[in-house]
């Protein structure tokens, strides 16, 4: 008898349907039941893993109805003597307010005291106390703590939600059972048995994991889930091939990538059309698919041929908003002759989903379109300066302080940015159907979080239809994983002081383009472990963040406290 091993985690929601994955520790059938509807689907097997995604469909929209879980005929889910309330599929309501709640870079150590003094408590896990009613005290927006807490209707987490270079102790340990660490990758991850166990890591916190089952969730990858600085350039690309533990690193990464996050991400209809899940549910005989030749061989392909395969996705949240997420690692174009952050085929595909004729536009990108605005011209300095602008000798010198100091966000892809940027300008001004009242972008990645509004330069309006769209980037960074206080002092110098002048110096070099926006910060930075939230209101978008805070000595039961909040309306 087959047990369950990871999950449920609820994926993919829309107003009638519900997609629940899970892993279970041997072949078996696994059924979903929720209220009269009912969902089955057989295993699959990667690696010696065994995974199922089971689509439930007829629910009422606007519901919440409670769900299990059976593997074999046997009930798994819920857990009896559970402290959390019953797992609920929450379908969308498509005239509520929508709330989705966002965030990145998370790490997977213990919740007790050590483990809140070397990465801060867990943004995450004290959402999910809070949630359960585990902990009394008010959510951040609730004025009165008997009032109950209203849940996002979505997810969106935007990256490195784990780390397969910086490991834990725990990973480590597993890694060590396995194989020597003095030998390449080291206590990094090399092959899928690992990445399946750093996953288990990171989702089977009681209180997380009880989250994970009953709030519809969306991912994207960033660096850290593979490497850190993962296609920076084409010389980071050569080094890390000229090594002999690489392929089998990358292949794992994006085989289990697709399986634990990317497939999830896909509506009913998309994963019809995907070229690995229409071969698994093709598959006939009692046997179970064992799709790991075939994941492994896709996977390599998708790292040499970016085009082969699309992990960005788009969908509708209800009547008022439409999330657009782009794939900022994988899609990129890395020849020094020509460098840009999304290849022809991703930069089509993107033309086609930025559209109005819906009230909010959300953009997610793991990486922050809008940086510091004197840093943003010093990465675009970098890519000038490694591209040879100055000179092949000035050339080498680039590359190694882009790679060194990880200047490889937007802003040192300029082609792409401009690219993106004018799509946008085109939105905002009701150029693409009807301008929405914002265009947000929600990125992680920089450890730290802000909100910046942009506009048009003077230059750039000219000429054009005036923009009717607040342009906003939203970041929230880290959900767990906080800079040293040295480093904190050291990121707020360099992105807000240093670059600040340095950026003006460079912005008047005529080998660096101009950016068509000019942007301003309207909140931040601030470097706490939070979750931020957004929500659509009358008065506009409300964004919020919330970290965890550990009262006296009690660090299993953090409460919920804001860290900021505003409106742009």
């Amino acid at each position: 008898m087959s047990r369950l091993r990871l999950g449920p985690l609820l994926r993919y929601v829309d107003e009638t349907s519900a997609s629940i994955w899970v892993e279970t520790d041997g072949r078996a059938t696994v059924s979903v039941r929720a209220g009269e509807h009912r969902g089955e689907a057989r295993t699959f097997a990667v690696h010696g893993h065994h995974y199922a995604l089971v689509c439930v469909e007829g629910l009422a929209p606007g519901a919440k109805t409670p769900y299990a879980v059976h593997v074999d005929g046997e009930q798994v889910w819920p857990e009896r003597g559970s402290q959390y309330p019953p797992s609920l599929i929450p379908t969308f309501d498509p005239a509520s307010r929508m709330r989705v709640a966002f965030g990145s870079c998370r790490t997977s150590v213990g919740h007790g005291q050590a483990g809140n003094e070397t990465h801060g408590v867990d943004a995450l896990r004290a959402y999910a106390l809070r949630m359960a009613g585990v902990t009394d005290v008010a959510h951040p927006e609730d004025p009165d703590p008997g009032e109950e807490v209203r849940w996002p209707d979505l997810v969106l987490f935007l990256g490195d939600q784990v780390y397969a270079d910086e490991t834990t102790e725990e990973m480590r340990e597993f890694i060590a059972s396995r194989r020597d660490l003095e030998q390449p990758p080291w206590d990094e991850l090399k092959d899928y048995e690992e990445y399946a166990h750093l996953y288990r890591l990171a989702w089977t916190d009681p209180a997380n994991r009880w989250l994970l089952s009953t709030l519809p969730t969306a991912m994207i990858f960033d660096d850290h889930d593979v490497r850190d600085d993962w296609n920076t350039s084409h010389a980071w690309k050569q080094e890390m091939e000229a090594t002999d533990w690489w392929r089998d690193r990358i292949v794992a990464g994006l085989a289990s990538y697709w399986v634990y996050q990317h497939l999830g991400n896909l509506s009913p209809r998309e994963r019809a059309e995907d070229e690995i899940w229409s071969r698994i549910v093709a598959h006939e005989g009692e046997d179970e698919y064992d799709a790991g030749p075939l994941l492994d061989e896709f996977a390599e392909r998708a790292d040499q041929q970016p085009s082969s395969y699309r992990w960005s996705y788009a969908r509708r949240l209800g009547d008022q908003a439409r999330l657009v997420v782009v794939d900022s690692r994988a899609a990129r174009v890395l020849h020094p002759e020509h460098r840009t952050m999304l290849d022809d085929s991703e930069l089509a595909w993107l033309d086609e989903q930025l559209r109005g004729d819906v009230d909010h536009l959300l953009i997610g990108t793991s990486l922050p379109f809008l940086l510091a605005p004197g840093l943003h011209y010093v990465e675009a300095f970098s890519e000038a300066l490694a591209g040879g602008a100055w000179g092949r000798r000035l050339a080498k010198i680039g590359e190694r302080i882009r790679t060194g100091a990880d200047l490889e966000h937007w802003a040192a892809f300029q082609e792409g940015f401009q690219i993106v940027t004018a799509m946008v300008l085109e939105v905002a001004r009701g150029e693409r159907g009807r301008a929405p009242e914002t265009v947000t972008f929600l990125s992680g990645d920089v450890h730290h979080s802000y909100v910046s509004e942009a506009r048009p330069t003077r230059r750039a309006a000219r000429g054009h239809k005036p923009v009717r769209s607040r342009i906003v980037q939203a970041v929230c960074s880290p959900i767990r994983n906080p800079l040293s206080r040295r480093w904190r002092f050291a990121t707020a110098f360099l992105s807000y002081g240093v670059a600040g002048p340095l950026g003006r110096v460079v912005a008047r070099s005529a080998k660096v383009p101009d950016a068509p926006l000019t942007w301003r910060l309207l909140k931040g930075p601030w470097f706490d472990n939070n979750l931020a939230s957004l929500e659509v209101t009358p008065r506009g978008l409300r964004l919020w963040w919330a970290k965890g805070q550990v009262d006296g000595d009690d660090h299993e039961h953090p409460r919920l406290v804001t860290v900021a909040d505003l409106t742009i309306g």
